[in-house]
């Protein structure tokens, strides 16, 4: 996905852009100027930095006070229960079921760019991997707290799993949300393990460069003994290889079986067949918004845009237009296959959603995930302008929301029966637990960019000009130097 930057006349204008190869006219995936040893001192010294920035205090005692809106809504649901919602009948799914459903969306960017761009060798996800897989575990951590505690019995969620006990009682496997626990936990059991084995040579290098007594114990505890041997090396890549295998099907499964949850439902809205693809399109749609929301406020937080450039930026703008496309076909199918049917109950669906009383959100949504991306991100000049990414990645993480929003509300509150109709309104415990486990993934995120490597060290050295065997290129003395 090579990205061109704007093309010069050296004749015209002298000023020739350093980010932009003139050969090629593309921009750079890393800064001209790196070496092994300055790569290795920008990222390291983040982490093991004796001042932290204040700016870097106030983010986490912010997030914090956001995520004790989590912790008191729970409580109050503990004690009082799931009454303290907006669900009702026939709207009986609520926000519980919305915000699970967008979490685990947001995680998919960065299976993708850790295991597919992997396997696709695309070196420019090396310096946004890293980060990206950090957002998949935080967000899945804050969808997970939803299948707990919106089955009203929390204590006993462990029901949900095969286990042996007295009652020979087993889920009901042939139940969707059965699945989901299957799916959820495998997702975040392969995620962890690529994360943790992709930072075991980075952690070998903290070990090493730490001053600190206790940050040498941590860090080499965490390296497991590596030594960047031919052994090691060997080693790590299989396994990263085995989990790219792994995770990569995972892209694919897990939002698909997500999507279940409504595809079996005999209900008008729900049971389709487009709803697998469809929502893994709008899985890696969100997914890609959220890295971008993350990523621009961290390069100029800590002066990295030498390292996540431009390149990247427009890369990921590009995957958002192509999968934002399949959403939008997603859309018009929905639509199209209401009036082709010939059902009367998907005609009124669709008219309901569009008309009825909550016709706004689904115009909402029509906005913010199709109108304002799908006519931007055709512009190479708006794709690389920081800018506009970091509002429009917002704009579709909205969207992105309203649209689950659109697919359990608007389908629950009219269904068959107009005897049953009713309305459906979220609490200010609905919103306070939403808003709370915004404020646990940024929690968790501000210390996972203190104390983790951010960006792979190891990665980011071996696409250096000097890795590149050359004739008359770099010797290994030469590199013993630099790393000195």
């Amino acid at each position: 996905m090579a990205t061109k930057g704007p093309m010069q006349d050296p004749s015209v204008d002298p000023v020739i852009d350093p980010m932009i190869d003139p050969r090629t006219g593309e921009y750079a995936v890393i800064a001209p100027g790196h070496n092994f040893k300055s790569v290795t001192q920008k990222i390291a010294g983040i982490v093991l930095t004796s001042n932290t920035p204040l700016g870097w205090f106030f983010g986490l005692i912010v997030a914090a006070g956001v995520t004790m809106g989590l912790v008191i809504g729970c409580t109050w649901l503990f004690l009082k229960g799931v009454g303290i919602w907006g669900v009702t009948i026939p709207g009986a799914w609520g926000f519980a079921i919305i915000n699970f459903v967008w979490w685990i969306g947001i995680g998919h960017a960065g299976t993708l760019i850790s295991a597919i761009l992997l396997l696709f060798k695309q070196t420019w996800r090396n310096s946004i991997n890293r980060f990206a897989e950090a957002m998949t575990i935080f967000a899945v951590v804050c969808a997970g707290t939803f299948p707990l505690i919106h089955v009203g019995r929390p204590w006993l969620a462990y029901w949900l799993f095969p286990y042996p006990n007295t009652m020979n009682v087993w889920p009901q496997f042939r139940s969707p949300l059965a699945w989901d626990v299957f799916a959820v936990s495998t997702y975040a059991s392969i995620s962890i393990i690529f994360w943790y084995i992709g930072m075991i040579p980075d952690f070998g290098t903290l070990r090493d460069r730490a001053t600190m007594p206790a940050a040498k114990y941590f860090y080499g505890m965490l390296s497991l003994g590596w030594r960047g041997s031919t052994r090691h090396w060997i080693r790590y890549e299989s396994a990263s290889l085995l989990l790219a295998g792994l995770s990569t099907p995972l892209v694919l499964s897990v939002h698909t079986v997500i999507s279940f949850d409504f595809a079996v439902a005999a209900l008008a809205g729900w049971h389709t067949t487009i709803f697998p693809p469809y929502f893994v399109a709008g899985a890696v749609y969100s997914g890609f918004a959220m890295v971008l929301t993350l990523a621009i406020p961290i390069r100029k937080f800590y002066h990295m845009e030498d390292l996540v450039t431009l390149r990247h930026l427009d890369n990921m703008a590009k995957v958002m237009l192509a999968t934002g496309s399949i959403v939008a076909y997603g859309y018009g199918m929905e639509v199209f296959m209401a009036w082709y049917s010939a059902s009367h109950w998907e005609f009124f669906m669709m008219w309901n959603r569009m008309f009825g009383p909550m016709g706004w959100a689904y115009w909402i949504l029509i906005l913010t995930n199709i109108a304002i991306p799908l006519t931007t991100l055709w512009s190479r000049k708006l794709r690389v302008n920081v800018t506009f990414l970091f509002i429009l990645s917002l704009i579709v993480n909205t969207g992105m929301w309203f649209e689950r929003f659109v697919i359990v509300v608007t389908s629950l509150y009219r269904e068959y029966l107009p005897s049953s109709w009713g309305t459906y309104r979220a609490t200010k415990w609905d919103y306070m637990i939403y808003v709370g486990t915004m404020g646990l993934f940024t929690f968790l995120f501000f210390l996972f960019v203190r104390f983790l490597p951010m960006i792979p060290m190891s990665e980011i050295r071996m696409m250096l000009p000097q890795t590149k065997v050359t004739p008359g290129g770099a010797n290994a003395e030469t590199i013993s130097q630099e790393e000195s």
